[in-house]
């Protein structure tokens, strides 16, 4: 796991400007960092070595020295594809997998990402045929960002190395906080900061000719519900996931530095770190984040794992008062405005990954996405129930069943839950039907957008512009397929991963691997019927199936507890810090102009007294003060024109 950085075409003091980029991005690579300048252009990388201790320092040449990389993330089966080109005659002068990238690169071009099992965002500094090739990981694990100027073209890892380049300023982009306060993320290629963006998960770029080239190399695709179903039996779909999940967890154990495993409680993590004890030879260390509120914490199923595998486990505990605190420095790492403090907790877990000695975690990010498991796709299924008989009186009564660890919709009658979920709300061919209710929930935060942000928005839907991307044989699919294709292909890389994910590991130096997104076990599991993966309202059926013998019966038949943390009530009492009181002030509000500041002025006092429970309040407050925090840490217009007042 690395940071990258570098352009292509010509600048001032290359040197002066590639280091400025590598410091930007030192906390994804502590242990080292180099850089490449030639005339065509430039390279900077940070290193957080992993493997190749010894060899694998970057920027690398190939042994002609006409073609240079940088590369971020892992190639999981380098070790094959090393033998394989070996077997061909290729000798190699390192035992890294960015060494195997390179011969690939020179035997397939920018074709070589189809051999590619792994997490990575690399470029390429091709001098031989006068181009630079950018390419990123088939989910979008790893993060990958660029822009031009003056005809230059400039990438990074994050956009805070972008904003060394000589004229990139921070301005906040008001389409993407449209999205980010509808569909919580920005949608790629678009991100928060206007005239900077974002490579797609498994897209290769060509840079040549001052002209930038875009194609993607894969995609997610699932079988058309008119078409005979796949046969394959429960037994044999069982056998063949947890041999895939199985060697997936294999070649995500390799590494020069020992593996830990993070354990939530829930049957994802405890399947990966159950696998990963038994391969870790010298014992497997297992790290859990717990809560004092009973409502997010699931310690007890965390200590009940642990002690099923025998693992040295750690934990960290993370109050109200502790996300208050840290949030601040997870917006500088987010980089992005966002709605949940979900991923606060998140960075306290990695520093203690840090401070224990580990650089790697596995994690069981993304079952829920591969495998149907989030209450999104079961609560879709019980509105197209309602829908068939919309006068029922006892259907709506499902909903309860759905959300046993929220008190409060227990007390409410069946037409406020019908009203609430929106049973009867949308066509049921509507291409966003299963996201329609969470959509509209955080749109309405937008109730506190201000007059000349509305304005600046008038005429624009971010919904629409979902649906614009949408491929064209999404109507073909069966509705819980498109469901998960709208969570894999948006939502997990736009804030899971990144937000939750990469930008919280890396603020510490540690690396995620998540073997639930192996692409062969996401490829088998898009061709399964669907009721293999939602039987009824049983979540992940078939990945359960294939648990059975692998975690204690208690955690392996647990209904799904999505990971939470406390949002707006972490800013009170002692979260009620002097940043949040001067970030959502009147004036700074007013000075930004994005929200209204009375609305924003009554929603914080509504927070004081702990009057805030419903989502829309929770996530407008969150993302009125990730906005402020964004706007004050970035926004370099915004704080050139202060100066000069």
């Amino acid at each position: 796991m690395c940071g990258i950085a570098g352009y292509y075409g010509g600048v001032p003091e290359a040197n002066s400007l590639l280091s400025a980029m590598a410091f930007a991005l030192g906390h994804r690579g502590p242990d080292a960092h180099g850089t490449f300048a030639v005339p065509e252009g430039g390279l900077a990388h940070t290193r957080l070595a992993i493997v190749g201790l010894e060899d694998g320092q970057q920027p690398m040449s190939n042994a002609a020295g006409d073609v240079t990389i940088v590369f971020n993330g892992e190639i999981f089966n380098y070790v094959e594809l090393r033998d394989e080109l070996r077997a061909q005659g290729r000798r190699f002068r390192s035992g890294s997998d960015t060494e195997v990238i390179l011969h690939l690169y020179d035997k397939f071009g920018e074709d070589c990402v189809s051999r590619l099992n792994g997490d990575f965002a690399f470029a390429i500094l091709d001098r031989s045929r006068g181009r630079m090739v950018l390419a990123r990981d088939r989910m979008g694990v790893r993060p990958l960002y660029y822009t031009e100027k003056q005809g230059t073209f400039y990438f990074a890892s994050e956009v805070k190395a972008l904003l060394q380049v000589p004229g990139v300023e921070a301005e906040i982009d008001p389409v993407a906080l449209d999205q980010i306060f509808t569909v919580w993320s920005p949608i790629a290629p678009r991100t928060p900061f206007r005239g900077i963006s974002e490579l797609e998960p498994a897209s290769v770029m060509v840079v040549e000719s001052g002209r930038q080239t875009i194609r993607s190399y894969w995609s997610l695709d699932y079988p058309d519900r008119s078409e005979a179903p796949h046969h394959i039996s429960e037994e044999a779909a069982t056998e063949e996931i947890l041999a895939l999940l199985t060697d997936a967890t294999r070649i995500r154990m390799r590494a020069d530095v020992p593996v830990g495993s993070y354990l939530s409680g829930g049957l994802d993590s405890s399947v990966i770190a159950a696998l990963g004890a038994g391969m870790a030879p010298d014992g497997l260390k297992t790290f859990s984040v717990t809560f004092d509120s009973a409502e997010h914490d699931e310690s007890a199923f965390q200590e009940e794992m642990a002690k099923a595998l025998g693992t040295e486990h750690r934990k960290v505990s993370c109050n109200e008062g502790d996300i208050a605190s840290i949030f601040p420095e997870v917006i500088r790492f987010t980089e992005k405005p966002i709605i949940r403090t979900a991923p606060a907790p998140l960075f306290k877990l990695s520093r203690l990954v840090r401070d224990s000695g580990l650089k790697v975690v596995l994690t069981g990010e993304g079952a829920d996405e591969v495998f149907a498991g989030y209450d999104i796709f079961k609560e879709a299924r019980v509105r197209r129930f309602c829908a068939r008989q919309p006068e029922s009186a006892i259907r709506p009564h499902l909903f309860r069943k759905l959300y046993p660890y929220l008190p409060g919709l227990q007390r409410q009658s069946a037409d406020y839950l019908a009203s609430f979920f929106g049973a009867d709300a949308a066509p049921l061919d509507d291409p966003l039907f299963s996201h329609r209710p969470r959509m509209r929930g955080t749109a309405a935060s937008k109730i506190f957008f201000s007059g000349d942000l509305r304005a600046q928005l008038a005429g624009y839907n971010a919904a629409d512009e979902l649906v614009s991307r949408l491929p064209q044989n999404f109507a073909r699919w069966h509705p819980l397929h498109q469901a998960q294709y709208l969570e894999s292909r948006f939502l997990l890389p736009g804030y899971i991963l990144s937000s939750q994910g990469d930008r919280m590991a890396m603020a510490h130096g540690i690396e995620g691997r998540f073997p639930f997104l192996d692409h062969r076990l996401v490829e088998l599991a898009t061709s399964l019927p669907p009721e293999m993966k939602l039987k009824g309202l049983v979540e992940k059926y078939i990945l359960k199936r294939a648990a059975r013998d692998l975690v204690p019966q208690n955690i392996a038949k647990r209904a799904k507890q999505p990971y939470r943390a406390p949002d707006s009530s972490s800013f009170t009492g002692a979260g009620d810090l002097d940043y949040v009181r001067s970030a959502l002030g009147e004036t700074a509000v007013a000075d930004n102009g994005l929200f209204n500041p009375k609305a924003v002025e009554k929603l914080r006092a509504k927070c004081l007294t702990g009057s805030v429970h419903g989502f829309r309040d929770n996530a407008a407050f969150v993302g009125i003060l990730s906005t402020q925090l964004w706007l004050q840490q970035f926004s370099t217009s915004k704080n050139r024109a202060a100066e000069a007042a």
